[in-house]
């Protein structure tokens, strides 16, 4: 799900500085780990991610009144990519930059705020009230617990590895030191959430049918502060790096928007059957 950064003719020596120092950037894929191409590693992953999104989008059936948000407004798809691009280039070459690390890089949490914020806006200024995300939640969640295993599998030349550690379970990728494997603590998290969100849903759950993107965005922001502790990026303040930032930020606007949803009166049936299996 991370990108591949930019910056080509700098690879030595943004690899030297990077190892040198256990600084590095989420999706950079500055250099390519021993036998490995992490180019084509992430890029099949990220055609099984996009196709795990698209098979989860076919499988779930919701209720009439949560219909896929692009027959909401004409501009919902167009508007919401711009905004995705945006976070996800912008999060991630500032985090890069800030990591002392020359490139360009997209992050996945990023594009969700990305995302968020141009959806919203739209939203304000079209007069559409309430969540418009509920469709995207399993396609969302399927689609990064399968992109980040393409990152862990592309090994360092992906640089989205974490700090070196000496717990049993950490990864060596190649340089002779275990380091936390974050990758598949994110993809495993989202496996989690994937299944306690598909039993909420099935069992008509008001917070999964009526807040369930917001519930989405805290479950995917909280753990996501989490592993920010263990990866080696640049600190803005503290020992918090931008996306222990950008995570809170998301934290907070999902809980103010999920209680103002479950606040609203309630037009979805909790008895209808969300799922088609």
């Amino acid at each position: 799900m991370s990108a591949i950064a930019s910056n080509i003719g700098s690879r030595p020596a943004n690899l030297r500085e990077g190892r040198a120092s256990g600084r590095v950037e989420e999706g950079t894929g500055d250099c390519a780990g021993p036998g490995e191409d992490p180019l084509l590693v992430h890029s099949l992953f990220d055609v099984l991610a996009l196709l795990a999104g698209l098979a989860a989008f076919r499988w779930v059936r919701l209720p009439a009144s949560a219909p896929a948000p692009w027959q909401r407004h004409p501009l919902y798809l167009p508007v919401a990519t711009l905004g995705v691009t945006a976070g996800a280039y912008l999060f991630g070459s500032l985090n890069l930059w800030l990591t002392g690390v020359d490139g360009i890089a997209r992050s996945i949490e990023g594009a969700l705020a990305g995302g968020i914020v141009a959806v919203e806006a739209l939203k304000a200024a079209s007069g559409i009230r309430g969540s418009t995300g509920l469709p995207l939640v399993v396609p969302l969640a399927a689609a990064i617990m399968v992109g980040r295993v393409g990152c862990f599998l592309a090994g360092l030349g992906d640089m989205t590895y974490g700090t070196p550690t000496a717990l049993p379970w950490g990864i060596d990728f190649g340089d002779g030191i275990p380091r936390h494997p974050v990758q598949l603590y994110e993809s495993g998290a989202m496996a989690l959430f994937l299944a306690a969100f598909l039993v909420l849903l099935r069992r008509g759950h008001p917070l999964a049918l009526r807040a369930g993107f917001y519930l989405f965005i805290a479950v995917y922001a909280g753990q996501r502060f989490l592993w920010e502790f263990l990866k080696p990026y640049g600190t803005v303040l503290g020992p918090l790096n931008l996306f222990h930032l950008l995570s809170l930020a998301l934290v907070a606007y999902a809980i103010l928007c999920a209680r103002k949803e479950m606040a609203e009166p309630c037009t979805t049936s909790a008895t209808s059957a969300p799922l088609r299996i």
